[in-house]
């Protein structure tokens, strides 16, 4: 048996010898799969590093889906309107559907626009795997961090660790979407809620109509929601493998896609609950003021190739939408440990991530 060196595999996606614009996938996968050498004939297997920076990308997806699906789907699962069981249905589809048809802006920003040189296979391993575990951390806590800064944090950090040069002004305009953000949708939920309790009040609130077209806007707009983690975090997944060239993007857009999915099915319940019950008590129409804001926000910056927080996009809006009813139905303590959680996450990612690769790479030389 002979093994295929990822060289190999990278070179045949970089000359386009076996990939044609519409059969890239599969043929990927006849690669991925257990056959013969296209050179000799003979039996191959894939490196094994090849299948752990796979695995490593997966499970970061795996936890965009764990934490993240509260972002879609936690507010119309709080206020009653869907069960989580549907909810994360509508979630698993239209994030791959984000994923494959807008992900690539984000992974090219991930994958070459942090560092300016290709990392090696061991330092993507590692900033994936760091990312990886602090967001799987504040999921278990239930706390709804943000994988975006996670993966940036562990980019960064290993880019120092290997001294590869750092694009900083990329990173500055990056950190201050974080911020812009969260504040640009919080101010057009604001401004929405106000707009919907205008009408509200104006034409009834126990309208069966209103009430019914507010239920379905409000799942639509979950549906808005998941297309835009889907377009904007695939890519935070799989962006640092995208700069080994080993595979076509729309594959590890794929692979990206449904690891999501898979997380947001097995385990995106526990966050869901604090974003739609411990920030603010919601309502329908606050449910969906709420989620079409975070969308719009976040599928803006995905079309500008800027990875942002999905977490911080619903919080800002479901906090717009609780300053329009009242500043003290706000829980200023949930804020606060969400807050905690998003300067934590993206700092250990980055200082773990650093300190790991240098340890790693001493005792295998």
């Amino acid at each position: 048996m002979q093994i295929i060196p990822l060289t190999y595999l990278s070179n045949i996606y970089k000359n386009k010898i076996f990939f044609q614009e519409n059969s890239e996938i599969l043929l990927t996968a006849g690669l991925l799969a257990y056959g013969p050498h296209p050179y000799n004939g003979s039996e191959a297997a894939i490196e094994p590093i090849f299948v752990l920076l796979l695995g490593a990308g997966a499970y970061v997806g795996w936890n965009i889906g764990a934490n993240d699906t509260a972002n879609c789907i936690g507010t119309a699962v709080g206020c009653g309107l869907i069960s989580f069981k549907n909810a994360a249905f509508l979630v698993s589809v239209f994030v791959i559907i984000g994923a494959m048809l807008q992900g690539e802006h984000v992974m090219k920003t991930i994958g070459k626009g942090i560092v300016k040189t290709d990392l090696n296979y061991l330092a993507v391993c590692v900033a994936l795997i760091c990312s990886g575990f602090f967001v799987t951390l504040a999921t278990f806590y239930r706390i709804p961090t943000s994988t975006s800064q996670a993966i940036v944090g562990g980019v960064v950090g290993i880019g120092l660790a290997v001294g590869t040069e750092i694009d900083y002004a990329k990173l500055i305009v990056i950190a201050e979407s974080w911020l812009v953000c969260p504040i640009l949708v919080m101010a057009l939920s604001f401004g929405l809620m106000a707009i919907v309790r205008f009408i509200l009040n104006k034409f009834g609130t126990k309208s069966l109509l209103f009430q019914q077209a507010f239920g379905w806007l409000a799942i639509l707009s979950a549906c808005y929601v998941a297309y835009s983690m889907g377009a904007n975090n695939a890519g935070n997944a799989v962006g640092p493998i995208a700069n080994l060239n080993i595979l076509p993007p729309k594959v590890l857009l794929l692979i990206g896609g449904v690891s999501i999915a898979v997380g947001a099915v097995t385990y995106g319940e526990k966050v869901a609950d604090t974003v739609g019950k411990g920030i603010t008590p919601l309502d329908i129409p606050s449910a969906f003021v709420a989620q079409i804001s975070s969308a719009f926000g976040m599928h803006l910056f995905s079309m500008l190739g800027i990875p942002v927080s999905t977490s911080s996009a619903i919080v800002g809006a479901v906090i717009g939408v609780g300053l329009n009813k009242s500043a003290k139905s706000i829980s200023k303590n949930t804020i606060m440990t969400i807050l905690i959680g998003w300067v934590a996450t993206p700092t250990l990612a980055g200082a773990v991530s650093f300190v790991l690769y240098r340890v790693i790479n001493y005792f295998s030389t």
